[in-house]
Formats: C-alpha cells, structure tokens, sequence
C-alpha cells in the first residue's frame, strides 16, 4: 500500500463515521463492513476513537443549549438537574455492561460480518415498522423526559453493542415505542452520545495506548477530521429531515445494505 492508499483509507472511514454515527444505520456496521468487503480495514481502536469527530460535532452545533444547561444547572434550575439525571439513567446501562463486555465485542463480534448483516436488515425492518406504528407523541420535549423514559431508552442503547444494531437506532426505537415524538428521539440520542462517546473513547484509549504508534495515531487524527466536518453537517440537518420524512428512508437503507451484504456472503462466499 502506498502513501496516497494509506491517507484514502482513515479519510473514507472518518466520511462514512461521520456520515452514520448519528444517523439510525450503525456506523461501526458500515465500518466493519467497509473493511470485510473493501478491504478499507483499520483496528478496531481506529473504529473507537475517531468517533471524537462526532463528538466534538455535537458539541459545535449544540455549544449554545449546552453552555446554558451548565449555567441552568450551576444556578439550581430544576429542569437543568432533571434532564441531567435523565441522561446519566439513558448512559449507564450501555456503558457497565460495554466496559464489562469490551474485549468479546471487539474479538468476537466485530469479527462476524454475518452478526452484522443480520443486524442491519432486522433493525431496518424493526425501524421501518415503528416509524410507521401509530403512537401516541406524549412526550416532545427532551427536557422533561421523564426518569423512567430515560432508563428505558438506555436499555435500549445496550442493544447497540452488537454492531450492525445501531446507537441511534435502538434508542430512537426505545424512546418512540414509549411516547416521545420522532423530533425529540433524534435529539435526545444526541445528547446521550456525549458521555457515553467520551467515556467510550476515554476507554479504548487508555486500554490501547500501546498499540498507537505514529502511523495509526495519523490514521486517527485523518479519520477524526474527516468524521467531524461531516458529522456536523449530519447533526445541522438531521432533526429537519425526521420531521419531514421520519426514520423510513434509514430504515430502507439498513435494509438494502444488510441484505446486500447477506447475499455476498451467501451466494459469492466473500
């Protein structure tokens, strides 16, 4: 592989990172199947670790109603206290039983391109039908979500270990299954990704620190870049585009490419 190659593979995985993180399709599926199908492959530390891009994509577009929450909470608004409790009930879950279970997801799962294709195409088929379920919206703002909405939508999000299922996705499904509107699903997933994104890249980055050597440590910084210019534009437009057209066309892409992925396996044996 020569220089040019080495730089097109972190920068294409940071354009896709960013392209799905926030959106309901599992960035570490598209990832990992970039890899097994493309041969676009990086370690799994790169797969963790550029996800700081979309982090700090969340924090540009949102730095406004985050400073204000901070100062809400700093001065005893009970809304600030409330919804900050509510996101640490959406991320503890995910977060005791990743760190309980990191090693067999990164050894054993990741390694499985039929886990992920399966994935895919259930939690499409999954998201497809709970978009189109009739509901009744009682919660729409993510602010006074209550407690036992929050610990539900982070049971959710441990389905989301298993690649191919989907971060956004599980908890998307969660939150609307139990009454919030399609709008505050998306926004609140948004927020949740914050910790349990740092907490995770905290992690691995401490777990990994030997194997980072000069070369991976520029592959993470290209792919870091790439996923934060994009994903601030997936973050800027995303909650337009749900209000508008809900989660189906997500949920058909999942579709599309877990059965497409399937069929490879299958038939072509890749």
């Amino acid at each position: 592989m020569n220089a040019d190659q080495g730089l097109f593979v972190p920068l294409v995985l940071g354009i896709i990172e960013g392209l799905t993180e926030f959106l309901p399709v599992s960035s570490t599926g598209h990832l990992l199947l970039a890899g097994h199908f493309f041969g676009l492959s990086q370690p799994a530390t790169f797969i963790v670790l550029i996800q700081l891009g979309a982090i700090l994509a969340v924090i540009t577009v949102y730095f406004a109603k985050l400073g204000l929450l901070i100062r809400d909470a700093l001065t005893g608004k009970a809304y600030a206290w409330h919804f900050a409790v509510a996101v640490v009930l959406a991320c503890l879950p995910a977060v005791v039983v990743g760190v309980l279970a990191r090693d067999y997801i990164q050894q054993v799962i990741y390694e499985s391109p039929l886990v992920i294709c399966i994935s895919l195409l259930v939690g499409g088929v999954i998201l497809l039908i709970v978009d189109r379920m009739p509901k009744a919206e009682k919660y729409d703002d993510i602010y006074q979500f209550p407690w036992h909405l929050a610990l539900i939508v982070g049971l959710f999000q441990m389905l989301s270990l298993i690649p191919g299922v989907s971060r956004s996705g599980s908890t998307v499904v969660g939150a609307m299954l139990f009454g919030a509107s399609k709008r505050s699903a998306a926004e609140f997933t948004f927020f949740i990704a914050l910790p349990i994104m740092v907490g995770a890249f905290g992690y691995d980055l401490y777990k990994s620190r030997e194997l980072i050597d000069l070369s991976l440590g520029l592959n993470i910084a290209i792919g870091f870049a790439a996923s934060f210019v994009v994903g601030t534009l997936v973050v800027k437009y995303l909650l337009d585009f749900v209000s508008r057209h809900g989660f189906a066309p997500f949920a058909w892409w999942r579709i599309a490419v877990g059965g497409a992925g399937l069929l490879a396996l299958v038939v072509f044996g890749l």
